[in-house]
């Protein structure tokens, strides 16, 4: 079987109380559409919901860095992206993005998490199966290019 590169969710919708006075998906929501649409690329890689509580193992998210590049509303569908960019024996690089089913770009998400062993909670190594099925979406995303946006950092251009 080979893996999707980059994994892509199946469509998503807007939801009602996600929308905010201003009449467009709330910046709190991108991060909940980021993570649920993350789901599919976990339960590929042996972490799906199943893994916390069978084998008291978990991802915890470090770092993310979101950029909000067009606004969503109630009426849109969405998919959402993910690529695993860079992984060790205990973390995970990924970059997603959030796109209209129409193609355009929402919203980009690169985060930097933790494998969690819950007895600590502390950071652990991925257990041997685990890792192999990582390893094994770091290679079949390996021939993506590194995402342009990737790696960016905040801050203020100065002329």
């Amino acid at each position: 079987m080979s893996l999707p590169a980059p994994f892509v969710s199946k469509p998503m919708d807007i939801e009602k109380d996600w929308i905010d006075y201003n009449g467009h998906l709330n910046m709190a929501y991108y991060n909940v559409i980021f993570d649920r649409g993350s789901d599919g690329a976990f339960e590929e890689m042996g972490m799906g919901p199943n893994y916390v509580r069978d084998r008291r193992l978990t991802i915890y998210t470090a770092e993310v860095h979101v950029c909000y590049l067009q606004e969503l509303h109630l009426e849109h569908k969405v998919t959402v992206s993910l690529q695993l960019i860079d992984h060790d024996e205990k973390r995970l690089r990924t970059y997603q993005e959030i796109r209209h089913v129409d193609g355009w770009l929402a919203a980009t998400s690169e985060t930097l998490s933790l494998h969690v062993d819950m007895a600590g909670p502390k950071v652990a190594p991925f257990p041997a199966d685990v890792l192999a099925k990582v390893e094994a979406m770091r290679a079949a995303h390996a021939t993506l290019p590194m995402p342009e946006r990737a790696g960016r950092a905040i801050g203020i251009r100065r002329k």
